[in-house]
């Protein structure tokens, strides 16, 4: 009875421990990320919004366009956040103002580019992923 006990305990954990890793390796962490450059970073997102929202030629074009834009936007506001960081300027408001500004500007271009059912599939997966990230800091930011 003890070795039938100790036998299920240990394929308890051992499925466990398989499940987890299984999950790791869905999602590239971030050091693997940050040794991308911006450009394989753009290359792969686009790959992503092709094969979720299969995106057609023309589609693709616009989207690489968009996408560039907005990493150069992230680049210099990340950039400009550790500046004030550094000067501790109290500048929060202007900062989520502006991110809020530019995230107003990519919903529209999206639903520009994309379809009426391509766009809400892009803003479903969107708003789960703010859930996600959410999760993630401790609690829900809405």
């Amino acid at each position: 009875m003890k070795k039938l006990f100790i036998a299920a305990l240990l394929v308890v954990g051992l499925s466990a421990f398989a499940q987890d890793n299984n999950e790791m390796e869905k999602r590239p962490n971030k050091s693997e990320m940050e040794k991308l450059t911006p450009e394989q970073r753009n290359e792969l997102m686009l790959k992503k919004m092709t094969l979720d929202l299969d995106l057609n030629a023309k589609q693709q074009e616009q989207m690489k366009q968009v996408i560039a834009e907005q990493t150069t936007k992230r680049e210099a506001m990340r950039a400009e956040r550790k500046a004030n960081q550094e000067k501790n300027t109290g500048e929060n408001f202007d900062m989520r103002t502006k991110m809020m500004d530019e995230q107003i500007a990519m919903k529209g271009k999206m639903k520009i580019i994309l379809s009426a059912e391509q766009f809400e599939k892009w803003n479903t997966e969107k708003e789960k992923q703010q859930e996600r990230r959410g999760d993630r800091r401790g609690g829900d930011r809405k």
